[in-house]
Formats: C-alpha cells, structure tokens, sequence
C-alpha cells in the first residue's frame, strides 16, 4: 500500500473573500514544491446567539477543520481577516478548542505562518498576524515568517509584512489581491512547505 503524500494545512476564516483568496494563492505555494500538498480548511462563523449553528458543511469553500487535520498536517498556515488588530473570533475560537493537543504537545516542532487582510493600509495588519502567532507558539511550533530576501517585500505599496503574507482589501472589500500581494502570499506556501518537508524527514 503507497502511503499518503504529506500535507500543509491552510487553515483560514473569510468573511468577504479576501483571506480566501490569500488562502488560495497560498495553498499554490506549497503545491509547487514537489513532495507535499496543500490541505484547504476553514471555521464557521461565530453566533452571539446561542442558538444559532452552522451547517455541517460550508455552502461554498473549504471544509470545516478539524482538530485531525491539526495533527495529519506537517505544517500549517492560519489566516484571518484583522478585527480591530486582532484575528477573528471565528479563528480564536477554533484555537481555543485545541487544549487536548496542547496537553498531549501534538504540535510541538511543526512549522506554522500567518497571514491576513484588512481593509485599510493601517489598519492593524501586523498586530493581527502576531495574535494568530500566540497560540502557535504555546503549541510549541515554529513560527515562520517572510524574509526580506524577497524583493517584494520592500518594494510593496499594498500589503506584505516580514510576519506574514497580507492584503489590503479596501473599505468596500472589494479590491483584488495585488501582484506584489500574490508573490509574496505564494512564496509564502513554498516556504513553509519546504521547511516542513525538511523538518519532517
């Protein structure tokens, strides 16, 4: 029997498309490198009423993650649009159901990266992908960012950080991903799958 080929999780949550289009861009990144694929999840929404639930399964996009996706991935890339300079509740509140991976270090030395979007150019970016990187580092992962080897990165006028793959979608959300946002976000996925694939072998 042929075993399964590694996988790289790009987990992320989108309210309006452009975390996702990331996401995508992303997951092309790590399907470049030979050896390793890209494993597309994502998290519902998050209700302040108590009642409300989400489908089973997503009307459009990827599939729900799962803590199993967690652990069968060698590597992994957490994505969330900026709330007030912070990740999304939706992806908080996936992480923060993680404690039984925690307590059992299922995490611990995997590499992992972030990326966002926000609507407006400071409009919290950075502060945004380092509280995506909290609870990586408790899990005990590398945490990896962009190096300013890549000349994208200095030249950029959207977005793109030295944390981690962004994009400035615009007030109305509405403005497509950039090419300089496109490369970096790409390089991004090759990186991390690169490095996973050495760490895991």
């Amino acid at each position: 029997m042929q075993s399964r080929q590694p996988e790289i999780l790009v987990l992320y949550y989108s309210q309006h498309g452009s975390v996702r289009e990331l996401a995508r861009h992303i997951a092309r990144g790590v399907d470049s490198v030979p050896g390793v694929s890209a494993r597309l999840r994502t998290v519902p929404r998050v209700s302040a009423v108590c009642e409300t639930t989400a489908p089973a399964v997503p009307d459009e996009g990827a599939p729900y993650a799962e803590l199993a996706d967690l652990q069968e991935c060698i590597g992994i890339a957490v994505g969330s649009p900026t709330r007030f300079g912070n990740m999304a509740a939706a992806m908080k509140y996936f992480w923060d159901g993680t404690a039984s991976l925690w307590q059992n270090g299922a995490l611990v030395g995997k590499p992992a990266c972030v990326f966002t979007s926000s609507a407006s150019m400071h409009g919290g970016q950075e502060s945004t992908l380092i509280s995506m990187m909290l609870p990586l580092l408790h899990h005990g992962m590398t945490v990896l960012g962009l190096p300013y080897t890549l000349p994208e990165l200095t030249t950029t006028t959207s977005g793109g950080t030295p944390y981690g793959a962004s994009h400035v979608s615009g007030a109305a959300g509405s403005q497509p991903i950039t090419e300089a946002e496109r490369t970096l976000a790409m390089a991004q996925g090759k990186r991390l799958a690169e490095i996973a694939l050495r760490l895991s072998a």
